[in-house]
């Protein structure tokens, strides 16, 4: 296969599919093929082995189904993927409800390689299928005025039985500024390892950013709003004191609970050594100016 933005990652590099599978923060998906064994950076790849078919679809967080590790994959069944559209609105030139399939033949889908960073202080190598979002907002027409985009998660209480509980503020909704939504690494994941999304891991279309913490790569989307003002996200608002708006990788700068300093590597072991954490994730080098007028340790 030919990914692109592997950035110093060599294929034996990607986590392997059981170990990636198991954490709903990342899209889950099966191999397209033999890609097993290694994670983490450059030498430092370790052997793994392959978890049992249960572990991989039964251990996920995605609080819609359910906060118990083993309730998506009991009822994300429920969720219905087909047909799907997404509303794009505010200030686009083009605003309207886009069907996933008329999306899907406009885009040009490639396979990529990314680091990827859980705020809990855990990370993988994932292959993303996907487009650019920026594409995607060409599409509708970006306004000279929009700022910021603004994603929200489907929201069906009788297809999604964690909606019955206020364990965050319905819908699940995320935001970027608009430059961050219109640079190269952003992009719109619809599968994995070859194959879609499965419903327990976000299906059928999810945000991904390489940079920032995976909370920020919100799952299910079914609006887009181009907006002026920095819109509400959905952790920032349960607690801005531990998720700001931004949610970059940042080392230097520790969760109120725990240090960001080092990672856990899935698929390493439970005894593993940690590994260093990356400045904004390994993408410092093609991110990091769109934060040179900013306080990293403020704006966090």
């Amino acid at each position: 296969m030919a990914y692109r933005w592997k950035k110093n990652l060599k294929d034996c590099d990607v986590t392997d599919e059981s170990a990636y599978l198991d954490r709903r923060q990342l899209i889950g998906g099966v191999a397209a093929g033999a890609m097993l064994a290694g994670i983490g950076t450059g030498a430092r790849a370790m052997e793994l082995a392959p978890n049992e078919w249960d572990d991989i679809t039964s251990y996920n967080n995605y609080y819609e189904f359910g906060t118990d590790k083993k309730d998506p994959a009991k009822y994300a069944h429920m969720l219905t993927i087909k047909p799907w559209s997404v509303k794009i609105d505010g200030l686009v030139e083009r605003p309207g409800d886009y069907e996933f399939g008329e999306i899907m033949e406009k885009m040009s889908v490639e396979e990529r390689i990314y680091r990827f960073r859980c705020v809990e202080a855990w990370s993988m190598v994932v292959p993303w299928n996907g487009f650019e979002l920026a594409d995607l907002l060409e599409l509708a027409g970006v306004k000279g005025d929009a700022k910021y985009v603004a994603f929200e998660t489907v929201n069906r209480p009788d297809e999604m039985p964690g909606l019955r509980y206020p364990v965050l503020d319905w819908p699940y909704v995320e935001g970027l500024r608009l430059d961050e939504a219109m640079h190269p690494l952003t992009i719109m994941a619809t599968g994995i390892y070859g194959r879609d999304i499965p419903n327990q891991n976000g299906a059928p279309l999810r945000l991904v950013v390489p940079w920032k913490y995976g909370f920020k790569s919100i799952k299910s989307i079914v609006r887009i709003t181009l907006t002026a003002d920095q819109p509400p996200t959905s952790w920032n608002k349960a607690s801005a004191r531990e998720y700001g708006f931004y949610s970059n990788v940042n080392p230097e700068v520790s969760h109120p609970r725990w240090s960001q300093a080092t990672e856990r590597v899935i698929g390493s072991g439970l005894f593993a050594k940690r590994k260093e954490t990356l400045m904004f994730n390994g993408y410092e080098e093609e991110v990091a100016s769109l934060y040179s007028d900013m306080d990293l340790a403020k704006f966090y």
